[in-house]
């Protein structure tokens, strides 16, 4: 319950998730490895952002959907582990940023997702990572976020 109380201590509550908007599930484990699909900027099951950065939304406006896909990352690893102290490392953070042509600061848009996960999870937050522009996502969403976790499997 350490790092459930370290979220609180940020003063960050984790949603509950919504339904998957297509085929797949949240979270498929392999062994120590747990592979978070992309995880989008969704407020009770909404997009809270849409759009390409550059264009109809900011650097700043971004950043925060950065924070949110990565919240939503995290309320699905507790929702399928039980407790989050079963992570041992992040080990990879992969980013999708909806980007106007010309649009170049993908990777401090992600900076945001990297600095919340290093500030819930400490040194076991400092991960692997891409940061890609892409032109359209699904829903118009800003961004999306999936991610690689290293997990303790005897508790």
């Amino acid at each position: 319950m350490i790092i459930e109380q370290k979220i609180k201590e940020l003063g960050i509550k984790l949603p509950e998730l919504s339904t998957p908007k297509a085929m797949y599930v949240p979270v498929k484990q392999l062994g120590n490895a747990l592979f978070v699909s992309g995880q989008a900027p969704l407020v009770n099951g909404e997009p809270a952002y849409t759009g390409k950065v550059g264009e109809e939304r900011t650097l700043e406006e971004a950043q925060n959907a950065a924070k949110i896909c990565t919240i939503n990352m995290l309320a699905a690893v507790k929702e399928y582990l039980g407790d989050l102290d079963r992570v041992v490392n992040v080990v990879k953070v992969q980013a999708f940023v909806n980007s106007k042509v010309g649009f170049t600061k993908q990777h401090i848009v992600v900076n945001a997702a990297s600095q919340l996960l290093y500030d819930v999870f400490g040194d076991a937050g400092r991960h692997a990572r891409t940061a890609v522009g892409t032109n359209q996502l699904p829903l118009d969403i800003t961004m999306e976020i999936e991610a690689i976790f290293e997990i303790e499997t005897n508790k």
